[in-house]
């Protein structure tokens, strides 16, 4: 059998695998939102439960006010929170997607490559100028693939910087506006007593 065929049925199976690495990784991305989902959901149901409690103990204007303030506060932390847990479920994602990714194009590159020095070593003679163009212009196509992958990761980390410095600087504003609602409370119970 000839060692072309052969090749090309690996490099088949490789591309066939890497698919369903793709495939896994997605899935495993896809349970992890929805084990986090149910988790939030659960305890949204928890908090919601003692809330009521909390408030059919309520006896007085006082203890209403505090109640009701106290209310929103965490709010804002547990949706920055699971924001937060989205992301990094999604970008480590999109990490497995791309290095898969990567993992295949270098496989692709390689067979190109061989397939370009087998041409070469089959050609006839004359054909010389041919092959240095199509080794040329392979060496081209995987420089601007590398560089437009150096941007994209440059992108990503980017981004993620951002939203870091996002999330940290919502934590701090939504921690500065709990602490300036306690204070005209605390400003009323004062003056109640």
């Amino acid at each position: 059998m000839n060692a072309l065929p052969q090749q090309f049925f690996a490099n088949q199976k490789a591309s066939l695998d890497n698919a369903l690495a793709i495939q896994g990784a997605m899935f495993q991305g896809f349970e992890k939102l929805v084990d986090l989902n149910m988790k939030v959901f659960k305890a949204s149901i928890d908090e919601v439960s003692q809330k009521s409690q909390d408030a059919s103990k309520i006896q007085d204007a006082q203890e209403a006010l505090n109640f009701s303030s106290a209310l929103f506060q965490p709010n804002a932390e547990k949706v920055l929170a699971y924001s937060k847990q989205v992301y990094d479920v999604l970008s480590g994602l999109q990490v497995d997607v791309t290095k898969l990714t990567e993992t295949q194009v270098e496989q692709a590159q390689e067979q190109i490559s061989e397939a370009i020095e087998q041409l070469a070593k089959n050609a006839p003679a004359g054909s010389e100028g041919t092959v240095a163009l199509m080794k040329s212009s392979l060496a081209s196509v995987n420089s601007a693939y590398e560089t437009v992958a150096k941007s994209a990761r440059q992108a990503a980390e980017a981004a993620e910087s951002n939203i870091a410095a996002a999330t940290d600087a919502t934590l701090k504003a939504a921690n500065d506006a709990a602490e300036a609602s306690k204070q005209p409370a605390a400003r009323a119970r004062r003056a109640t007593a």
